[in-house]
């Protein structure tokens, strides 16, 4: 057992100054204790954030989407421009990118990370010689820099609504669902034992997943494991509201909800474009909406409707996606200020009447950890011990005490005052540094300098 004592720890019962955090063996919190009775460790203790939507790869297109071309802009054009850029890359690639991107997000607060995984084969779309090649660079890349995993091998067989077929750069991410179960099971099989690797799947969109092949994956993934986590794109843009009308009769979170069971071990990711009666829906499954508002705002995606699900007692959590932003504290913010924008009016999140930050940051980490299938997302006994201290020394923060302390992290400046992180118990960031993060951002700068030759 190792205690370590903090400034400030923030608990489901409230705030203890000073507080004890015991850990065990196991990585698990043992105790959680008013007063300075252990290794003294300073700042204010908060749960880590889970991370419930990642696209490693495309952390390394970051800045190179801006640029205008002769039509209208939109996810689609954008598309086009990820679709080029994933055609030159390999597996080392691929392992240099996720390990310089799981570093940062580290060093931002994120503690775990759901890697929505769809690059599984070579740029033929032929299978490497282990199937489970780019899933196993993505492994180990969350291994080295110490972040908690939640893969998700994504099921991807049409190229739309209807069965359209897959060609270019699809073919990489081409799979029926006799071969993505084998992917789910060698990865099952090689990491299960890691207390910090859950394996789930990912049916990548109801237009991407044909409704036959769906259903097998499901019942698959059932046999394997019954509370592995499940997650899906929906709903994201109005042109797949339409299609998706065109060919069903039905909207996507409608067509979701009629055709399967949708309960807490899903995440439905965007949710973007719902109406009322779909939202309400949505909240009463006890689902999580993984909602990205940086990437979708970058997108130009719309605005989830955020008042209403959380009135209608929705969960929710946060990721960064396509990662133009590495920042918890980023997406957190623009999802209230999205909805001020709209709204013409503010504390959004936080009505009827509290801390907009508190309730932002305690509904991200609940509906993170469910997400993710990691009982992390509070510090309380029997929890792993995720847990991230921001430096109390931060101008900004000085006389913040309880909930203010929130809201100034969530919505006061762009410095990052997170010094410390650890995950499952183990400090994998201490005073602001990762122990790998020169040796990772060196292989990070290769791929990026080849790959820029490439394009050249």
């Amino acid at each position: 057992m190792t205690a370590y004592a903090f400034d400030r720890v923030s608990t489901p019962d409230g705030w203890l100054a000073p507080g004890t955090v015991e850990i065990g063996a196991d990585g698990r919190i043992a105790a959680v204790e008013a007063g300075d009775g252990g290794e003294r460790i300073g700042g204010i203790a908060l749960p880590g954030m889970p991370n419930l939507h990642s696209h490693a790869f495309q952390r390394a297109m970051a800045g190179l989407t801006e640029r205008a071309g002769p039509g209208e802009d939109s996810f689609w054009t954008w598309r086009e421009v990820m679709y080029g850029f994933v055609d030159r890359l390999g597996p080392d690639d691929a392992e240099a990118i996720a390990a310089q991107l799981y570093c940062e997000m580290l060093k931002a607060g994120y503690t775990a990370v759901a890697e929505f995984h769809y690059l599984h084969h070579a740029p033929d779309g032929s299978p490497y010689g282990d199937l489970a090649e780019m899933a196993e660079r993505v492994t180990v890349a969350a291994g080295r820099t110490g972040i908690a995993l939640t893969l998700l091998p994504v099921l991807y067989n049409a190229g739309g609504f209807g069965g359209a077929s897959i060609g270019g750069a699809q073919r990489r991410f081409a799979n029926d669902a006799e071969r993505l179960l084998r992917i789910v099971e060698t990865m099952r099989q090689r990491h299960g034992a890691n207390p910090d690797f859950r394996v789930g799947l990912a049916p990548h969109s109801l237009r991407a997943a044909g409704p036959e092949s769906l259903k097998e994956a499901l019942a698959g993934l059932d046999e394997m494991d019954g509370d592995a986590p499940i997650h899906i794109h929906i709903a994201e843009q109005t042109r797949e509201v339409e299609d998706c009308v065109a060919w069903s009769s039905r909207r996507p979170v409608e067509r979701l909800l009629e055709t399967h069971e949708v309960g807490p071990r899903w995440c439905l990711v965007h949710a973007t474009h719902m109406t009322g009666e779909e939202t309400r829906a949505l909240a009463a499954t006890g689902a999580v909406a993984g909602l990205c508002p940086t990437t979708e705002a970058n997108l130009g995606d719309g605005l989830f409707p955020l008042g209403a699900y959380l009135e209608a007692g929705g969960r929710l959590g946060i990721g960064s996606d396509s990662h133009v932003s590495v920042s918890p504290v980023e997406e957190l913010r623009w999802l209230e200020y999205g909805q001020r924008l709209a709204a013409r009016r503010r504390t959004v999140a936080a009505r009827p009447r509290g801390s907009t930050g508190a309730r932002l940051h305690a509904a991200a980490l609940e509906g993170g950890a469910e997400a993710m299938a990691r009982e992390c997302g509070a510090i309380e006994a029997g929890r792993v011990a995720d847990i991230v201290t921001l430096d109390a020394s931060r101008p900004l923060l000085a006389g913040r005490t309880d909930d203010a302390i929130l809201d100034t992290y969530v919505f006061a400046g762009n410095v990052n005052p997170v010094r410390d992180v650890m995950v499952g118990g183990s400090w994998v960031v201490r005073n602001g540094r990762h122990p790998e993060e020169e040796a990772i951002g060196r292989a990070f700068v290769r791929t990026m300098e080849r790959l820029a030759g490439q394009a050249g």
